[in-house]
């Protein structure tokens, strides 16, 4: 099994591209399905699961002309007919994202057979508000032998419109409820909906596609169901995620970097975050760029739902806090088992202590290389950027869990000045 073998203390400089979205491209990707016409998406990321996601619906008769080396990645997907409208549980067991499949083969084919998905050992990440929602657009769905199986009730043809509000903010519940919606007889208000940029690239994909979608990036969108969808070409939204980890590592190690395609608005929670532990943050025309001269400042932070603090940058900053002057909370509200990272930075020399949901960080002034697993995705990242500022080597075993959502990071981290190597067995 592959593994990351990094020597610290380098400081970061220079120019890193930033990828499409992990969490924009995988409902871009399933989009596809509600039309038989073909849809062009570029800056598609080289990622493990978006390989995941082509061979998924490869099987369902999709046809795919994927070429990730052009443009960032880009795909042509041509649903003509839909052969196999169901999502087996030896494809979706490693992604979450797979649930995604639900609302579009629903809305498309009347039917769907979706496995209960899996992805990170995070915490609980229900689909009940997936089916709530299904359900009051008038889908029968009942849950067997670990599938969610969905159908129009006899004599339907399409799904109805419908008011939902969801019992909480879900992204991926949005967003399947949301394409289902676009082919469903009168409108349908999502309330309580999630914000998030991916949310909104999601929706303008739909847009281009034909779909009439309003208040998209508001707690309610609002959606005309319409006969048919047609083709469309679209490009990804640019990684808010990897670029908030790019700014975590160069604010660790020090550096001036400039990341180029990434969106400074849409990372406002964790830019404040950086400015204030003293990091030089400027929003360019081509990216964003940051300077960090010296030791920064511990950063409390409590994660919440978009416009709030991502749960998917909490562990990256508690790297950053772990070398960081003073002491800082660090609060998780979305998932239980978040934390997980922690007993892995204490290998590292860390001082951290965890009550609840809440873990204290005690900044210290270098961590030391050892040996370290990856527990999750976003885990796995904030072992690197801890492993960048530590003394001496440091292994990151596991580093599938980092294929999943980083494209290329360890070639990227070596374009500024890290000493990083992928070992293979």
């Amino acid at each position: 099994m592959d593994h990351l073998l990094i020597r610290g203390g380098r400081r970061l400089s220079g120019t890193v591209p930033i990828s499409g979205a992990k969490n924009a491209a995988l409902p871009d990707l399933c989009a596809a399905l509600l039309t038989a016409d073909p849809v062009l998406l570029t800056n598609v990321p080289h990622l493990d699961d978006v390989a995941t996601m082509l061979r998924l619906l490869r099987e369902m008769g999709v046809a795919i002309d994927h070429q990730p080396d052009a443009d960032q990645g880009r795909v042509q997907l041509h649903a003509a007919t839909i052969s196999r409208p169901a999502a087996p549980y030896e494809r979706v067991k490693t992604m979450r994202a797979s649930i995604l499949a639900l609302g579009p083969l629903l809305a498309r084919c009347g039917q769907a057979r979706v496995s209960l998905p899996g992805g990170c050992a995070i915490g609980s990440r229900p689909v009940d508000q997936h089916i709530k929602g299904l359900k009051a657009m008038g889908a029968d769905i009942v849950v067997e032998h670990g599938d969610i199986i969905a159908k129009l009730p006899a004599g339907r043809s399409r799904l109805q419109g419908a008011r939902i509000t969801t019992d909480m903010v879900t992204v991926t519940g949005t967003e399947n409820l949301l394409m289902a919606a676009t082919l469903a007889q009168g409108a349908t208000v999502l309330e309580n909906a999630a914000q998030e940029p991916e949310v909104v690239d999601l929706a303008e994909l739909l847009i281009a596609m034909g779909a009439r979608i309003e208040g998209h990036g508001t707690s309610r969108i609002t959606v005309q169901g319409v006969d048919q969808l047609h083709g469309a070409a679209h490009r990804v939204v640019p990684d808010r995620i990897e670029a908030g980890t790019f700014l975590c590592a160069v604010a660790a190690t020090g550096g001036e970097t400039l990341l180029t395609g990434a969106r400074a608005d849409h990372m406002d929670a964790v830019i404040d975050k950086l400015r204030d532990a003293g990091a030089h943050i400027t929003a360019q025309a081509d990216g964003v760029h940051i300077r960090v001269d010296g030791r920064l400042q511990a950063q409390s932070l409590r994660t919440h739902e978009y416009p709030g603090f991502p749960t998917d940058m909490q562990a990256q900053f508690m790297a950053l806090n772990c070398v960081a002057e003073g002491t800082a909370k660090v609060t998780e509200t979305i998932f239980e088992n978040r934390f997980m990272h922690v007993n892995e930075l204490l290998r590292l020399g860390a001082r951290i202590e965890i009550d609840g949901n809440v873990a204290v960080v005690q900044g210290v002034p270098k961590l030391s290389g050892a040996h370290v697993m990856a527990t999750d995705l976003r885990a796995s990242a904030s072992l690197v950027i801890a492993a960048l500022v530590a003394d001496g080597q440091t292994h990151v075993d596991r580093i599938y869990h980092l294929d999943r959502g980083y494209d290329h990071m360890e070639r990227k981290l070596r374009g500024l000045g890290a000493d990083i190597e992928r070992v293979r067995p």
